[in-house]
């Protein structure tokens, strides 16, 4: 009975309209923060939600790194609040689980983000956008030799095969791991503003073809959710700090290079004075 119950209170959300505020001229304020000379600037943004994507890059459902995998399973459940209330908002939800396409082939979110109209863009879309010094210093943390912190550190073998189930995945969705699948989607529904969250801050968050270089120098404004990422870092290589303080060290490195951060709830409320 609680199941049937269940299925039909699922049924009933699917078919209403998600997005109620789309008229609103109220907008989102982010309040980001970016780097100048090393200190922490903050200003507002201010973003209307129909102009807004999420992309929520690289929260497989498994990794090789058990460490990593307790990290992404406590944000799991703060990202699924998050883009729930953007959703609501009118916000775009794009998920990003690199390799996974298949998982999703026959579903209408997968479909959408392919039937989009395709778009020229205005510099090359990368396979990845790897470090170049010409635009940015050398990543804060040694990622190079071993970025895992496991007390001992297994294979480096795939374990993943799908996108995390904790988060949630709905009808007016998108799914999709290409750059230009994601940028003619964008092209398309006039989104001109674009939130990163997920992992891993140093590798995927930055070099994917949809991840934050690519995006920037695709022209769109780009913010990275800094409560809603985790880097790949392990304390035992330079600079030798504990790996909280890694992440912290590359989120400042974004700051400074990329893009400004926000705190995740800044993308949960209209501009009323209000986050939840």
């Amino acid at each position: 009975m609680l199941d049937m119950l269940r299925r039909e209170i699922l049924t009933l959300l699917a078919a209403a309209p998600l997005y109620p505020q789309q008229g609103s001229r109220q907008s989102l304020r982010l309040r980001a923060r970016s780097r100048r000379n090393g200190l922490a600037v903050d200003s507002d943004l201010h973003w209307q939600p129909a102009s807004t994507a999420i992309i929520i890059c690289d929260m497989w459902n498994g990794h090789y790194c058990q460490n990593s995998v307790k990290r992404i399973e406590e944000i799991v459940p703060r990202m699924n609040h998050t883009i729930a209330k953007a959703r609501a908002l009118g916000v775009r939800i794009i998920h990003a689980p690199s390799s996974c396409m298949d998982q999703y082939e026959n579903t209408p979110q997968r479909a959408r983000m392919k039937a989009a109209r395709a778009a020229a863009p205005p510099v090359e879309i990368a396979k990845w956008c790897y470090l170049d010094l010409k635009d940015e210093a050398p990543l804060p943390v040694d990622d190079t030799r071993q970025p895992c912190d496991d007390g001992v550190v297994g294979e480096r073998v795939r374990r993943y095969t799908r996108q995390h189930p904790g988060l949630t995945i709905m009808e007016p969705d998108g799914i999709s791991d290409s750059g230009q699948e994601i940028y003619n989607f964008l092209e398309q529904e006039s989104i001109a503003n674009v939130a990163m969250m997920g992992v891993h801050t140093n590798m995927c968050v930055l070099g994917r073809p949809f991840g934050i270089r690519q995006l920037t120098r695709l022209g769109k404004s780009v913010v990275l959710a800094r409560d809603l990422t985790d880097a790949m870092y392990d304390p035992r290589e330079a600079p030798w700090v504990s790996h909280e303080r890694g992440t912290q060290l590359v989120i400042e490195h974004v700051e400074r290079y990329w893009c400004p951060t926000i705190a995740g709830a800044d993308l949960t409320a209209l501009d009323d004075g209000r986050r939840s």
